[in-house]
């Protein structure tokens, strides 16, 4: 089948780059997976999810994917004493006001598409096929399976360069030829797995599932493939839709790609790789994309595992339409492979901090904005949610608290082995142990005699439910806990990163923050404290800031003037907590139209049910 951006020529090295880099598995996403060759030469091999937004695509792979090999048909067969392909073949039509392809198509309606004759026999068979699966003559597959052979047919009498957005304006010999329904060229094996087959817009669908390999070949160029294959779409989908101009096309709707518009393409490709959760990532591209390929290189390294992305180039010569052959006389392109493995850990803060969101990580980055240049953490605390965005140029982590913000500081600048080498000494100059109160009080005196972060990090360990508190005089007055140092604890020291490219410290009031100096796509995550609940770090009486409601009517008002500014916010909140509703805020947001997401319960001693409220 003539098709653009096919991968029939592509399999073996697809199959090459997976064996070098010895990429083992059970399920293989085709994401974008057009006419389905990919996920039909796999799909002995792995589990297959295919997805593709094109109606006539998702049959494609219902009918590769749902059959070993041909189907056998062998209700129909039984009833009609002959096979399908055959029958169907034999049918004599008189077409009526519903045969869309003759009466718009041929020059019957004005269009050279196919001859009349042709016209009426794609429609005349694509008509039985409904009916017989609706008299339950076949079986789904089978359907899927017919009506995918009926697309594959339609484009061997095609008057045609290629595509559909043009016919030519003399009869191809090829379309003066009676038009044959054959069988699906299809990959035939023994077995295939419980395959899924999907038809959503990939960005929204890898919010939702996760594999081993994901494998991503989304359109290079401007082409938009509803446009440039619409005679397909209208045939799989037998819907008669209202169409316009010398081509006939169908409206787009919500069918166009961003992948296909150069203005947008690399920022589309930032949500994909951001939100991805599939361990090893194939990317086929080309030279000749809308995204230059050192750029889609640079973009794939911040999500990356150790920023390292595999760059593999094949040369083959490029499918040819009624465009393309003016323009680049039919050049060699240089098709591009990436391989990356993607880094989905969450790095969890060494800092065990009231109220932190590490639990909560999954649900807050599945709802990220699809672009993020910069993210600030605008009460950053644990910083278990701003160190695990991977924002394009930086994350800015502020935090009022003094002590919590030296104590990140120290994290982050000191060096893992210093820290843990440090760490381990002071646990072992002091003797401490879970719930020994003497060796522990004996630190919390040195460390309120001569502040300093290592102290408080090493106190915190050990303190009651590993609090961070203070008396009046801001001296470390928690108590000795059951908790401590452990091994889990020294894998979080070692891991604890920031995955933005850089990031910036901030002890600021946040009112203090100057919303208005930030780039467009900054990104403002809040986690306040949380007004009808009660926490010992924001009663106010320990000599830090308070929170009650003139601090909420505060919050929410410079949130609207986030808005206002153009910029996206993400609020962490409860609406209700034991019998308590957050009134205000519930009419803040119902005013202002904004989005609510249950985000899941936090918290085991007191536990809350959570909500993310989002102004995109």
């Amino acid at each position: 089948m003539r098709y653009l951006g096919s991968k029939m020529k592509l399999l073996d090295q697809i199959q090459e780059v997976i064996e070098r880099n010895h990429i083992e598995g059970e399920c293989f996403a085709d994401l974008f997976a057009g006419t389905g060759c990919v996920g039909d030469y796999f799909k002995s091999r792995y589990k297959i999810i295919a997805n593709d937004f094109l109606y006539y695509s998702f049959v494609f792979n219902k009918a590769k994917l749902m059959n070993t090999g041909m189907p056998d048909f062998s209700k129909f067969t039984r009833k009609h004493k002959t096979g399908i392909f055959e029958w169907l073949n034999c049918r004599e039509y008189t077409p009526d006001e519903s045969f869309f392809v003759y009466r718009n198509y041929t020059p019957a309606g004005g269009r050279m598409f196919f001859t009349e004759s042709n016209g009426i026999r794609i429609d005349g068979i694509r008509k039985d096929i409904e009916r017989v699966y609706q008299e339950k003559e076949i079986e789904e597959r089978e359907y899927y399976f017919l009506i995918a052979s009926l697309l594959e047919s339609v484009t061997r009498y095609s008057n045609t360069a290629g595509t559909y957005e043009a016919f030519l304006k003399f009869w191809d010999k090829r379309a003066e030829k009676d038009f044959v329904i054959e069988p699906l060229e299809i990959n035939e094996v023994d077995v295939i797995f419980e395959n899924e087959i999907l038809n959503r817009d990939a960005n929204e669908l890898i919010r939702e599932i996760s594999g081993d390999i994901a494998y991503i070949d989304t359109p290079y160029t401007v082409t938009q493939y509803i446009s440039a294959y619409h005679m397909l779409e209208t045939i799989a989908r037998d819907d008669a839709p209202a169409i316009t101009g010398i081509g006939g096309k169908r409206g787009r709707g919500d069918r166009n790609s961003l992948y296909a518009q150069r203005t947008k393409a690399k920022r589309i490709f930032e949500d994909l790789f951001r939100q991805i959760r599939f361990k090893h990532i194939l990317v086929s591209y080309s030279n000749q994309g809308l995204v230059p390929v050192d750029e889609l290189v640079e973009l794939a390294r911040v999500f990356a595992v150790d920023g390292k992305v595999q760059v593999n180039h094949f040369d083959y010569r490029e499918y040819q339409n009624h465009r393309s052959g003016s323009r680049k006389k039919g050049r060699r392109l240089n098709e591009v492979i990436l391989y990356f493995e993607k880094d989905l850990s969450v790095n969890k803060s060494p800092l065990n901090y009231s109220g932190s969101k590490d639990t909560l990580l999954p649900v807050i980055l599945k709802e990220l904005p699809q672009n993020i240049d910069t993210f600030v953490d605008v009460m950053g605390g644990a910083f278990n949610v701003g160190a695990n965005v991977a924002a394009m140029e930086k994350t800015v982590y502020n935090e009022l608290n003094p002590f919590v913000y030296e104590l990140m500081q120290w994290l982050l600048d000191t060096e893992k082995e210093e820290l843990i080498a440090n760490v381990e000494g002071v646990i072992e100059k002091f003797g401490l142990g879970k719930e020994e109160k003497e060796p522990y009080n004996a630190l919390r005196d040195a460390y309120n005699r001569d502040p300093s972060p290592l102290y408080l990090y090493v106190l915190h360990m050990y303190a009651f439910q590993n609090m961070i508190r203070f008396n009046g005089d801001h001296k470390f007055n928690t108590p000795v806990g059951v908790a401590g140092y452990s091994e889990d604890i020294k894998q979080r020291l070692l891991n604890f990163k920031v995955k933005a490219p850089q990031y910036e410290l901030l002890n600021l009031d946040y009112i203090q923050i100057p919303w208005n100096e930030f780039e467009k796509d900054t990104v403002f995550y809040f986690d306040p404290p949380y007004y009808i609940t009660s926490a010992a770090y924001n009663d106010g009486k320990r000599g830090m800031k308070g929170w009650g409601l003139t601090e909420e009517l505060e919050l929410l008002r410079i949130l609207k003037r986030i808005d206002e500014l153009g910029f996206k916010f993400i609020l962490s909140n409860v609406l209700e907590h034991k019998e308590k509703k957050n009134e205000l805020l519930i009419e803040w947001i119902a005013e202002n139209h904004y989005r609510v997401i249950d985000a899941g319960v936090s918290g085991w001693r007191y536990a809350k049910n959570e909500v993310l409220v989002v102004n995109y």
